[in-house]
Order: C-alpha cells, then structure tokens, then sequence
C-alpha cells in the first residue's frame, strides 16, 4: 500500500501527506478508505455506501488531528460511523464480521446447489464482501481429475453433471434412476478432489470458499475438522422453473462458452439433481439458502456464514462487550 492511499490531504511534508497510520500491535499502515470500505460491505451496506461510510470515518479522524491511531479505536469510530450512516442492523452486521474475522482457524465455505442455482455468482460476490482471495470450483475440479483418469477408467467424470445419466445406463442403471446414480457415482468421485482442496487449506490456515453442484450434502464427513476449521456448508435452490431457465440465458450472454441449448435440453435433469441435492441437504440439516434474487440472496448467505463463524468463535467471548478484536491479516 502507498501511503498516498491514507493522505488526508492536508500539508506537504511525508508527515502530512501520510495521514493518520494506524497501528495494529507493533505494525502501522496509513489509513485507507478503499481497505476500509471493503471490511464495510461485509455488514450488507453496498460498496457505494461503505466507502460513504469509509469517508466519513477519514473525516472524524482528521477531526481528531491525530497521526497515529489504534486499530481497536479504528474498529470502534467505524462502528459508530455505521450506526450513525446506516442504522444498528448494519452496525451489529459489521461488528459481527470483525469478531468473527478474529478465528485464528480458517474459514471454508461451501456453496453447492443445482446447475443454475447462481453458484458461482454468489461466491465470487461472497469473496468480495468477505476478503476471501480463494474461489474454486468443484467443476475445475473435475477437469484436473478427468485428465488423469482416462474415460474408459472413470467414464462418469468426462461428462456434465445433468448428463452422467447415459453412463450410468451403459452400467445397467434403470432409465428412471440413471440420472441420479450417474450424478451420485460423478460426486463421489469429485468429493475425493475436494476433500483434498479442504484438508490443504486447514493445513495451511487458508480460508477459502468452493462452489458447485458436486458438493452434495453428506457425500464428504467434514467432522475431523471441528476445532481446527470453522466448515460452513449451505445449498442454493431455485424454486421457480421460469426463473431458473432465466439464469441460463443471462450465462449465456456472459459467456460463449456455455450456449443455453445445451442446457435448457437438459433441464429436466437438471431439476431433478436439484430436488435430489435439496432432500440431502434436508437429511443432514445443511440450511437450503433461495435464489430468487441476487443481492437477497447475497444478504442470507452472509448472514448464515457470519452467524456460524461468530457461534464458532464462542458467545461468550463475544458477549464480553469489546467490538474491538484485531481482524486477522492486519489494520483496515
């Protein structure tokens, strides 16, 4: 970071033109609008608002004439600024976010739902709001998995998920199961990859989130994590039929990689991997998150994962009445 970023624009000297530096234990940085309003958007408040909300953080502290500032104090004045801007929900968002962002273990999210579900859109737009530098996909996955096993070896992994149904008929599967046991035989393949994905990043404290449909409830036992993860699994649906072959069409004008024929010939499918994923996720008490809307949707997500973090950070040391706990990875 250069320390042009945290000028407040008063003087000419380095000392002026460094701004207030904020220092979080024996480390300091000059303060930023932009790393600011960055940690803001995870309390719900759009990008737009957050930095509305980072500005007038900068303007308090410019206030106070100070040139250096705890990044405790930092967490609190910003506290203060959202309540004022933006009312007590958002506040308690974001103080929420910053106790939870306190785990010293890592945080793996996983997002997994039907083909069309919004899967990807919805964890690009959670990386963002939650500072999350790794996304991966369970089809990614796949790709790296299909070209070490050959087809005639693991013939399942060379085909879509929605189109497993025709090698598992060429096993003997019935016409009217080939679907779901061509889908069960792909994710149980593809959970071994992930499993390995998830065991990396425990390893190296790496938070990370992975989205796809091969995330299937039940199909990977994440229970030997407890303590040195917090494992954050959740599904996205779309109830209504015309919605979600609405989504087909808005990735095919993003890209022309996936033409909407191909899909929408499959829906059928489709709808029913999404139904089976659903009862999975009913079975192993996985919350069943709607995708009727990107930024309601976007909202409940991170309302769940930050809810299941700060319960995994402990109540009781969140009811200790300080909002102030160093984020890990440094000063905002």
């Amino acid at each position: 970071m250069s320390a042009a970023q945290g000028t407040s624009g008063s003087g000419g000297t380095p000392e002026a033109s460094r701004g207030t530096v904020v220092h979080d234990g024996e480390y300091g940085l000059p303060y930023s609008k932009g790393l600011t309003a960055n940690t803001v958007v995870a309390s719900g408040l759009s990008p737009v608002r957050a930095y509305r909300i980072a500005e007038v953080v900068e303007e308090r502290l410019r206030a106070l004439g100070r040139s250096d500032i705890e990044a405790e104090e930092l967490r609190r004045i910003t506290i203060e600024v959202i309540r004022e801007e933006a009312g007590d929900r958002y506040a308690d968002a974001y103080r929420k976010w910053v106790f939870a962002s306190s785990l010293d273990v890592p945080l793996i999210i996983l997002i997994g739902g039907g083909t069309g579900a919004g899967k990807s859109t919805i964890a690009t737009q959670l990386a963002a709001r939650l500072g999350i530098v790794r996304v991966i996909s369970t089809d990614a996955v796949r790709e790296v998995m299909k070209s070490v096993f050959s087809y005639e070896f693991m013939p399942f992994l060379h085909v879509s998920s929605f189109d497993a149904g025709h090698v598992a008929r060429g096993k003997g599967a019935r016409a009217d199961e080939a679907i779901l046991s061509g889908f069960r035989d792909q994710v149980a393949a593809v959970s071994v990859g992930v499993k390995a994905l998830v065991d990396r990043a425990v390893r190296e404290g790496t938070d990370v989130i992975v989205e796809g449909a091969h995330l299937a409830p039940g199909f990977i036992d994440f229970t030997e994590f407890l303590g040195s993860a917090v494992v954050v699994p959740l599904v996205l649906q779309v109830e209504d039929e015309s919605l979600h072959r609405s989504h087909f069409h808005m990735r095919a004008q993003e890209t022309r990689a996936r033409p909407v024929e191909r899909y929408l010939a499959h829906f059928e499918n489709i709808r029913k991997i999404q139904k089976y994923i659903k009862s999975l996720a009913l079975q192993n008490g996985v919350p069943i998150i709607s995708n009727y809307n990107l930024d309601a949707c976007l909202a409940s997500v991170i309302d769940h994962v930050v809810n299941r973090a700060v319960e995994a950070a402990g109540a009781g040391a969140q009811d200790q009445g300080d909002p102030a706990i160093a984020i890990r990875g440094g000063s905002e």
